[in-house]
């Protein structure tokens, strides 16, 4: 038998009951590497997911601390689906996926791991990208390291928030 190890995973298990909101806490960081956020406006935040199901996985993260679409001003709205369709542009340059899994988890029941912060899914799909290992041994391969991947991305949201300046 061998061994699957995802050691990034063991702080997550460690701290269940967290009670701070880690979007919060992630948006008000001031490194951005460290909490994998590629890029912050006044209203929205795009970041990678710390335990992603793919290569890619982002969320995009409106900064106010709500539940439900329905909570968001159109200012808001507007930039938080801005930054999903740019996040796919950005996202199909530099990995060129077969699709996407664009998805909203809203309340408990819903399957939202986090409830009270909305935050949408984008990940990256490719025919034949899952297999045994994802659904009969529940765990994920990621061929690339966390870092690697911000590194590939940062840049180019930041050309993107660049070129909304000029």
């Amino acid at each position: 038998m061998k061994n699957l190890m995802a050691p990034w995973r063991l702080r997550y298990l460690e701290n269940p009951g967290r009670k701070n909101c880690f979007l919060c806490d992630a948006i008000k960081n001031s490194r951005q590497e460290t909490c994998l956020r590629l890029l912050q406006t006044p209203m929205t935040s795009v970041m990678l997911n710390r335990y992603p199901y793919i290569v890619g996985h982002l969320m995009v993260v409106p900064s106010r601390h709500i539940s439900r679409l329905a909570d968001l001003d159109l200012q808001e709205l507007t930039d938080l689906f801005f930054w999903v369709r740019e996040s796919e542009k950005i996202l199909a340059e530099t990995f060129n996926p077969d699709g996407f899994n664009i998805g909203i988890n809203l309340g408990e029941a819903a399957g939202a791991g986090l409830k009270d912060h909305l935050h949408i899914h984008i990940m990256p799909r490719w025919q034949g990208d899952t297999n045994f290992v994802t659904t009969c041994g529940e765990v994920r391969v990621i061929p690339e390291m966390l870092s690697q991947t911000f590194d590939r991305l940062a840049p180019k949201f930041r050309r993107v928030l660049e070129s909304l300046k000029e």
